[in-house]
């Protein structure tokens, strides 16, 4: 049965509809949380070409059914066919992924991306590249790879390394969950709404007829609603993550989060504190390293780099964390994963560094993006 479900071929999976200039891409597995498959990146990716070079359509539309956008790739499909066939099936899905993120990130008209809901890894390397992010009250974001042995993959390493101070480390590092209004007090999000509004805009940008942000933008901002940001929330705190996060390794930032809960005891830092302890060390570096990379590259660069690194946790050149992180909290459901090495000062700088280094396979070639003329306008409207 889970093996039929990797190659699963429902048409139904993604839905797409609208009419001649404004056409909508639907996730539509809500049983899964929209969570994508080889097949719904495939789907996606042929039919956005088409619309791109349509020169009837004037804008596009994502968003989910149900109450997620979309909380990731489909991993434990993933891990069912690789185990049962080759490492090589994730890279290929993964490559999938990333070539439509980048196509979104690239893309020739407006899209507009409304995340009502539950928005998570791959969903988030999807909506986050739109030109227009709108969020609603029921908006939750998270980026908690390395819970599963993984990393802050699909472009993360591009919109968080760009968020304010160190905001994108603390979120990377610690699966913290934020709520829509401080997505947009963050910059991961351009419009804030309420969710009961949804419709009512969908109505409004049904009618758009021509290929013009600033006019979509007013439609937009007619339903946007001032969010109720609380003030105890993390970014609130931005001064004592960017005291902590700024700190060179993963291990001094763990130090000074311990420190500050010496003599502040707020929830988040505990938060922080705990999941950082339980989450797989190797993935902790990864995902730092990999950030504070991600500062000093563009998009393309930011997403062959994660490419990279995932054919390597795929391919268990230095571990088998991610297989076992499956297991533990996907599979079995154990929550107790055996991580190898087991902490943080085990890890060393050089086992970091084969993530990041070429993929010594004949039949493995680098990831390889296509030339796009609107490159430079990705993460529209800036952060």
């Amino acid at each position: 049965m889970a093996i039929r479900h990797c190659f699963d071929k429902d048409v139904d999976q993604v839905l797409f509809e609208g009419n001649s200039c404004v056409k909508k891409v639907i996730l539509n597995r809500p049983h899964k949380l929209n969570s994508l498959t080889y097949h719904m990146t495939c789907q996606m990716i042929k039919e956005l070409k088409a619309y791109e070079v349509d020169p009837k359509v004037k804008m596009v539309i994502l968003k989910g059914n149900g109450k997620a956008f979309c909380a990731g790739g489909d991993v434990l499909a993933s891990y069912t066919c690789m185990v049962a066939g080759h490492w090589s099936y994730g890279t290929n899905f993964y490559k999938k992924q990333i070539m439509l993120d980048y196509l979104v990130a690239t893309y020739g008209k407006p899209v507009v991306a409304i995340i009502d809901g539950i928005v998570m890894g791959g969903g988030a390397g999807l909506s986050l590249q739109g030109t227009f992010r709108i969020v609603t009250e029921n908006t939750v974001f998270a980026m908690p790879e390395t819970a599963i042995g993984h990393f802050t993959d699909v472009g993360s390493s591009y919109f968080l390394s760009r968020l304010p101070g160190f905001f994108g480390e603390y979120l990377g590092l610690t699966g913290a969950k934020i709520r829509g209004a401080e997505m947009v007090e963050c910059g991961l999000a351009t419009h804030f709404m309420l969710a009961k509004d949804v419709r009512l805009l969908e109505t409004a940008l049904d009618e758009v007829t021509y290929t013009d942000t600033k006019t979509i933008s007013e439609i937009i901002s007619k339903f946007m609603h001032k969010p109720n940001v609380k003030q105890h929330g993390a970014f609130s705190r931005l001064e004592i993550i960017n005291k902590c996060f700024s700190r060179t390794t993963v291990e001094e930032i763990l130090s000074s989060l311990e420190s500050e809960a010496e003599t502040k005891s707020e929830k988040w830092i505990l938060d922080a504190i705990n999941w950082m302890k339980s989450a797989c060390p190797t993935s902790l570096k990864i995902s730092l390293r990999s950030i504070r990379e991600g500062r000093k590259q563009g998009l393309e660069q930011c997403l062959i780099q994660e490419c990279t690194i995932v054919c390597h946790i795929l391919r268990r050149t230095v571990s088998n964390d991610f297989y076992e992180g499956i297991r533990a909290i996907l599979l079995d459901k154990d929550k107790n994963p055996k991580w190898e090495p087991s902490k943080l000062e085990l890890v060393t700088d050089e086992m970091v560094d084969r993530y990041f280094s070429r993929v010594d396979e004949d039949d493995m070639e680098p990831l390889q993006l296509p030339t796009r003329s609107n490159l430079g306008d990705t993460m529209r409207p800036k952060l």
